[in-house]
């Protein structure tokens, strides 16, 4: 009869070539990647040699936190009584240096007012949950996950 799922061809191939056992995943590489990836967008997968998804991310995601400082968006307080401009800070935090910078020179004021301001504002948190979820995917491609 047939051969059993345990003996696939895949699992013969990879006996064949010496990798029955996967690659023990480093921590502490994983970690600066993720750490890197917040620092810059783009930098995780820059660091780990991934060229074209590092530079995509480091070009789109400091666009868009642009943009949306350009449609005077406000950059979030951290405010604990107010849980969802909480979250918000906490969005905008995750764009790393470009909101640091921001942050100190004045810039994110926003102009509640102005006709732009809400588009603004959305540009601005969701800049920082990309990247966070880059962050996210260069851990991972780290860990050997990806």
């Amino acid at each position: 009869m047939g051969r059993k799922s345990r003996d696939s061809r895949r699992a013969r191939v990879a006996e064949r070539q010496g990798a029955s056992r996967a690659p023990v995943p480093d921590g502490t590489r994983a970690a600066t990647a993720a750490f890197l990836g917040w620092l810059m967008p783009g930098g995780g997968h820059l660091w780990l040699g991934r060229r074209q998804k590092g530079l995509v991310f480091a070009i789109a995601i400091p666009l868009m936190f642009v943009i949306g400082l350009a449609l005077e968006g406000t950059l979030a307080p951290f405010d604990p009584s107010r849980p969802l401009v909480f979250l918000a800070a906490f969005a905008d935090l995750g764009n790393g240096v470009p909101y640091l910078l921001a942050s100190l020179a004045g810039l994110g004021e926003g102009r509640v007012v102005a006709p732009t301001w809400e588009h603004g504002n959305t540009f601005l948190i969701v800049s920082g949950l990309l990247n966070m979820l880059v962050c996210l995917d260069a851990f991972d491609v780290a860990v050997g996950r990806k």
